[in-house]
């Protein structure tokens, strides 16, 4: 009697605790309705490898073969959504990454017009924002692949420079306070960047 309460009570700590099931469960059926959505809307493009920015959450992950592989808090923009110039939204639809800048550079490295200054910015945990909008450690360069909304004319999100990189601010990472781009983790940014190439997808959702 008492080995049947013992596993009873196992059972329902593992249930109970997030971990075990219920976030593995969330993941799959997230991702199960993502690629509904996507093969719907993109039925040409192949996604079975993709970056997916969900917006409201504040997150990024990496998604391979219908499993997600990594995931990441990060920082959209603070003056929301859109696709105009100048407007320092972030934009949504869907994105390829053009361009890989970094590889080997040190955490904290400053990296201004794609290219490494040689500088280094201090990475802070506080509650606020450092002057400027400086790229630190990697960046992944992205290009709209929806005509008339990221692609071409003034909206072209690849000349409005909208990026993944890391940032010097990290304490506000979760809340949208950047310029357009979205803002990682110092050590993340790192992580994710290993583990792409030059054209994955990349898809950015109000979700």
């Amino acid at each position: 009697m008492l080995r049947v309460i013992l596993v009873c009570a196992g059972f329902f700590i593992l249930f109970s605790s997030g971990r075990g099931i219920k976030e593995p469960t969330a993941q799959r059926n997230m991702v199960s309705f993502l690629n509904e959505y996507l093969g719907i809307k993109y039925p040409k493009i192949k996604l079975d490898n993709y970056i997916y920015v969900a917006v409201k959450k504040q997150k990024l992950y990496l998604i391979r073969d219908g499993r997600v592989i990594s995931e990441h808090q990060i920082s959209t923009a603070k003056n929301g959504l859109g696709t105009e110039k100048g407007s320092l939204k972030t934009p949504t639809g869907l994105h390829l990454i053009k361009e890989k800048v970094g590889d080997d550079l040190d955490l904290g490295a400053i990296i201004k017009e794609k290219v490494p200054t040689g500088g280094f910015a201090e990475i802070r945990s506080e509650k606020n924002s450092s002057p400027g909008d400086i790229i630190t450690t990697r960046l992944l360069h992205l290009e709209g692949v929806e005509a008339g909304l990221n692609k071409g004319g003034p909206n072209d999100s690849y000349f409005r420079g909208i990026m993944i990189h890391g940032t010097p601010d990290e304490g506000l990472i979760g809340k949208p306070v950047s310029h357009g781009c979205i803002r990682m983790r110092n050590h993340e940014i790192v992580e994710l960047y290993d583990k792409i190439k030059p054209g994955t997808h990349v898809i950015i959702l109000n979700n």
